[in-house]
């Protein structure tokens, strides 16, 4: 397996040890259980699978270097370069600056570019409009292109699809950075239409059944869907493809729904003809993290401690797992627990940050789940750890309890 040069910063002696120690006991990868951290007032359950991704490592290497190797030149981040704000801070305390927010708005214009500029694409990918853009200003693009490469594995199947005059469904967020850059690359090849979860999916089915008309049609999907892309021909033959964070339960179950519908509309005998078998196309750390999230669900705990970045969209899918069995705290740092007695934190349903008190159970001993989204760094999942632990008293010391893992 490749190993990645990234700052020592992002790395927790302890939870380094655990990983080593999981690895050597499992090399395939075949137990998903978590492992028991036992301080005895307080105990955490660490999900078998957490942390950076190999997309992530991949990039924050690529963005260090290219500060290192560019000594005395502007450079810029496309935009957030992964969905976390102190790997994001960090690149701009060393003088990194941002071309666009993660929305795509401009913060920095275009035109004040010059071709002595370093940009770095962010893991995400980005469009081919804007990749055209940058080297048409001159710029050297390929040399800090951190775009994952579960994410050009997407591109390369939706590119699959308009070979064989199948469109592409896209599963995402319409408005997230790597939706719209798998749209992008995806309308340049076939006709390409975003959905964002079942409730939209139910109502392109009923299109393609013939139960809303073009204009139902054209408000459902306003603005998510290619130029190319013609309802009345263009859902004849259709493939599902997905942003490579989203919820694979959710991604399946859309697959599995608008197959159906062909089946209604054209008969099982001719499926093949107008559904193809793309498969899942999510990213193996998002498909290790939901699995090992799964196995965290057999377990009894008294809550759950998300870490990650609030726009995080694979990060949002583990707490949205977390939330059918325990009480669920998303927090982006250890900062966002003030104290024993109070946790700041986010609501994925409202999209706002709340303040929850007594937010420990008070009895003995306390269990937490304590797990972390692929764009966050093991050393604030320590630092919450660590935290967390200060409020027991006479609790076992760390090494104490990381003799087993020798």
């Amino acid at each position: 397996m490749k190993t990645f040069e990234i700052p020592e910063f992002y790395k927790s002696p302890i939870l380094a040890r655990v990983k080593d120690w999981r690895t050597a006991q499992d090399p395939k990868k075949k137990d998903f259980s978590p492992t028991l951290l036992d301080f005895g007032p307080v105990r955490f359950l660490m999900a078998r699978h957490f942390g950076f991704c190999y997309g992530v490592q991949n990039a924050i290497e690529l963005s260090f270097r290219a500060v290192k190797e560019n000594p005395g030149r502007r450079i810029f981040l496309l935009s957030q370069m992964i969905h976390n704000p102190e790997v994001n801070a960090n690149l701009q305390e060393q003088g990194v600056s941002f071309l666009m927010d993660t929305y795509g708005n401009t913060i920095t214009p275009f035109d004040k570019l010059t071709k002595e500029d370093v940009v770095i694409i962010p893991a995400f990918g980005t469009t081919l409009d804007i990749k055209n853009e940058l080297s048409n200003r001159g710029i050297e693009i390929h040399s800090y292109d951190t775009t994952c490469p579960f994410v050009h594995r997407v591109w390369n199947k939706a590119e699959k699809l308009g070979a064989d005059k199948y469109s592409v469904i896209i599963h995402g967020r319409p408005y997230h950075e790597e939706t719209r850059a798998t749209f992008s690359h995806s309308a340049a090849e076939s006709p390409s239409l975003i959905v964002k979860d079942m409730k939209e999916t139910i109502l392109l089915g009923d299109y393609i059944l013939g139960k809303l008309n073009r204009e139902q049609f054209t408000e459902a999907f306003k603005d998510r869907y290619s130029a190319s892309f013609n309802p009345e021909l263009s859902l004849e033959k259709i493939g599902v493809i997905n942003q490579t964070t989203m919820l694979a339960e959710e991604t399946q179950g859309i697959a599995d729904y608008l197959k159906n519908i062909m089946v209604q509309k054209y008969g099982a005998d001719k499926i093949k003809e107008h559904f193809a078998d793309t498969r899942d196309t999510l990213c193996y750390a998002t498909n290790e993290n939901q699995d090992a999230t799964h196995q965290l669900l057999k377990q009894h705990a008294d809550i759950a401690i998300v870490v990650g970045g609030y726009n995080s969209s694979n990060t949002s899918h583990i707490v949205e797992l977390c939330e059918q069995k325990f009480t669920t705290f998303f927090v982006t740092s250890a900062k966002e627990i003030e104290s024993a007695d109070t946790i700041h934190h986010f609501d994925i349903h409202t999209e706002k940050r709340k303040t929850t008190l007594n937010f420990l159970p008070d009895k003995t001993p306390v269990t937490i789940v304590l797990t972390s989204g692929a764009s966050c760094p093991d050393s604030m999942v320590e630092d919450v750890l660590m935290k967390l632990l200060s409020y027991y008293k006479e609790t076992k010391k760390v090494e104490e309890v990381m003799e087993m893992f020798n």
